[in-house]
């Protein structure tokens, strides 16, 4: 049986570390992608058990998941605008914050909580710069009409979404002066914008002047966001399977698929039932250009995996669905239970474990 196992212990150091970046701000976990692959409910629970009482999704389903798991009283923001009728419907009925990006996206859902006979409550998304969503910081006069013409919805924060290039970027810091200019034109206006949050995890943890109000936590959460050295972060979630196979091949018999190798001289080898459609060696990154892809090599050529207390290294490129080992000089059978590196987030297959 393959597991993925995602370490409690590791989760709440990760925790500690973002809790003392917060500095007391309010922290929203966001639970996007099924918790970043760890499980959306076992890691809410989680993060519940450590004081964490704010949650972000981008689904419905999302929000769903956790109310129906017991989560009644906690708060989730929906970090996605939407007009779509059916979508606000439910969104109201599980009394989530709305998000609301453009007039078109007020007036939606100011319409529905007006027919509804209810108010709901939304945070104010304002883009500056990244495309993806949200008030235009050009044009301040369409957010102070959200904040003058939708009398059943409660604005209770507004946020915007920060560049995370590198530590100390021109480019983010540029985003954050818009936005305190968005946030000037609404106090002068005479209005209150409520939370105000801009910090994802990379500027929690590289940039104390994006704290403000709140700080929205993801992939922090998992030690899987941009690190740096002796940031304090663990990184969680490993793969268990135990090996299918482990035998001899002679001097020259080729292994592999679509680049197969000859073997040099007779080697034992074992097969490790698990392969890039599993999510083994499938990696998260931004980095382009051919440095970028050196680097990649560089570090598939290391990947090894542990059996017991004795390292096993790949033996030609990872397969499909399996991948071999070069286990010549190792003490291994098959059945044997193989330890290795695996993100959540594209891990298929896998029986969930918290230990």
């Amino acid at each position: 049986m393959r597991k993925l196992v995602i370490e409690k212990s590791a989760v709440k150091n990760n925790l500690s570390v973002i809790k003392e970046h917060a500095a007391g701000a309010v922290i929203y976990g966001v639970l996007t992608g099924d918790g970043g692959g760890a499980g959306i409910v076992p890691l809410a629970q989680l993060l519940r058990d450590e004081g964490i009482g704010r949650f972000a999704v981008c689904e419905v389903s999302e929000a769903e998941a956790l109310r129906k798991a017991g989560f009644v009283d906690e708060e989730i923001l929906m970090l996605r605008s939407t007009t779509d009728r059916e979508e606000l419907e439910r969104l109201v009925d599980l009394n989530v914050v709305c998000t609301i990006s453009s007039v078109d996206t007020g007036l939606a859902l100011n319409a529905l909580a007006e027919n509804r006979s209810t108010v709901v409550e939304a945070h104010i998304q304002v883009d500056t710069g990244m495309g993806f969503g949200g008030f235009l910081v050009g044009e301040p006069e369409k957010i102070l009409l959200a904040y003058r013409s939708l009398p059943n919805v409660a604005l209770s924060g507004i946020y915007t979404q920060l560049h995370a290039a590198r530590p100390g970027d021109p480019e983010a810091k540029r985003q954050l002066d818009q936005f305190h200019k968005v946030l000037d034109a609404v106090h002068a206006a005479g209005f209150e914008t409520g939370l105000v949050h801009a910090a994802g995890s990379f500027a929690l943890l590289h940039d104390a002047t994006a704290r403000l109000d709140g700080v929205r936590a993801g992939s922090a959460i998992l030690g899987r966001c941009r690190r740096t050295k002796n940031d304090g972060l663990k990184t969680v979630g490993y793969g268990v399977a135990p090996l299918s196979e482990v035998r001899w091949l002679p001097k020259g018999h080729t292994v592999g698929t679509d680049k197969p190798i000859v073997l040099k001289k007779p080697t034992r080898v074992a097969v490790l039932p698990v392969g890039y459609q599993n999510g083994f060696g499938v990696v998260r990154t931004r980095e382009l250009g051919f440095w970028a892809m050196f680097r990649r090599w560089r570090r598939s050529k290391k990947r090894t995996v542990r059996i017991g207390d004795q390292r096993a290294r790949l033996l030609g490129p990872i397969g499909a669905t399996e991948t071999l080992l070069d286990v010549t000089n190792l003490r291994c059978s098959a059945g044997d239970p193989a330890v290795f590196e695996i993100d959540p987030l594209f891990a298929k297959g896998f029986q969930r474990e918290y230990k």
